[in-house]
Protein backbone atom coordinates (compact mmCIF):
# COMPACT_ATOMS: atom_id res chain seq x y z
CA UNK A 1 0.00 0.00 0.00
CA UNK A 2 1.48 3.21 -0.90
CA UNK A 3 0.13 7.32 -0.22
CA UNK A 4 -0.51 7.83 -4.08
CA UNK A 5 -2.35 4.51 -3.98
CA UNK A 6 -4.58 5.85 -0.88
CA UNK A 7 -4.85 9.44 -3.30
CA UNK A 8 -5.93 7.83 -5.99
CA UNK A 9 -8.64 6.39 -4.37
CA UNK A 10 -9.36 8.75 -2.79
CA UNK A 11 -9.67 11.21 -6.02
CA UNK A 12 -12.22 8.35 -7.44
CA UNK A 13 -14.17 8.51 -3.92
CA UNK A 14 -14.56 12.64 -4.45
CA UNK A 15 -14.77 12.65 -8.23
CA UNK A 16 -17.02 9.53 -8.85
CA UNK A 17 -15.17 8.91 -11.96
CA UNK A 18 -11.92 7.02 -12.68
CA UNK A 19 -11.37 9.51 -15.94
CA UNK A 20 -12.09 12.87 -13.60
CA UNK A 21 -10.07 11.53 -11.07
CA UNK A 22 -6.97 10.64 -13.34
CA UNK A 23 -7.29 14.19 -14.68
CA UNK A 24 -7.21 15.49 -10.87
CA UNK A 25 -3.95 13.04 -10.65
CA UNK A 26 -2.43 14.30 -14.05
CA UNK A 27 -2.00 10.25 -14.44
CA UNK A 28 -3.51 8.55 -17.17
CA UNK A 29 -6.95 6.42 -16.43
CA UNK A 30 -5.16 2.97 -16.99
CA UNK A 31 -2.51 3.89 -14.64
CA UNK A 32 -4.76 5.31 -11.98
CA UNK A 33 -7.22 2.20 -12.56
CA UNK A 34 -4.07 -0.41 -11.99
CA UNK A 35 -2.50 1.55 -8.57
CA UNK A 36 -6.35 1.05 -7.65
CA UNK A 37 -6.99 -2.39 -8.27
CA UNK A 38 -3.53 -3.35 -6.77
CA UNK A 39 -4.75 -1.92 -3.44
CA UNK A 40 -7.63 -3.83 -3.51
CA UNK A 41 -5.78 -6.91 -4.41
CA UNK A 42 -3.34 -6.02 -1.60
CA UNK A 43 -6.57 -5.74 1.09
CA UNK A 44 -8.44 -8.74 -0.61
CA UNK A 45 -11.80 -6.23 -0.68
CA UNK A 46 -13.21 -4.24 -3.79
CA UNK A 47 -13.26 -1.37 -2.90
CA UNK A 48 -15.40 0.86 -5.21
CA UNK A 49 -18.15 0.10 -6.86
CA UNK A 50 -17.60 0.48 -10.88
CA UNK A 51 -21.00 -0.86 -11.74
CA UNK A 52 -22.99 2.68 -10.77
CA UNK A 53 -22.28 5.89 -12.12
CA UNK A 54 -21.03 7.70 -10.53
CA UNK A 55 -18.89 5.10 -9.04
CA UNK A 56 -19.29 4.28 -5.52
CA UNK A 57 -17.62 3.15 -2.74
CA UNK A 58 -18.63 -0.24 -1.49
CA UNK A 59 -19.25 -0.50 2.51
CA UNK A 60 -15.85 -1.60 3.53
CA UNK A 61 -14.13 0.99 0.76
CA UNK A 62 -16.22 3.52 2.75
CA UNK A 63 -13.76 2.82 5.93
CA UNK A 64 -10.63 2.02 3.99
CA UNK A 65 -11.72 5.71 2.33
CA UNK A 66 -11.86 7.22 5.97
CA UNK A 67 -8.20 5.73 6.81
CA UNK A 68 -6.88 7.26 4.11
CA UNK A 69 -8.13 10.61 4.63
CA UNK A 70 -6.51 10.24 7.86
CA UNK A 71 -3.32 8.67 6.89
CA UNK A 72 -2.95 11.52 4.17
CA UNK A 73 -3.29 14.29 6.90
CA UNK A 74 -0.53 12.81 9.06
CA UNK A 75 1.70 12.62 6.16
CA UNK A 76 1.31 16.06 5.36
CA UNK A 77 2.06 16.92 8.48
CA UNK A 78 5.09 14.80 8.47
CA UNK A 79 6.06 17.17 5.48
Amino acid sequence: MTIIQLEYLLAVANCGSFSKASEVCFVTQPSLSMQIKNLEEELGVTLLDRTKKPVVPTQVGMLVIEKAREAILAYNNVK
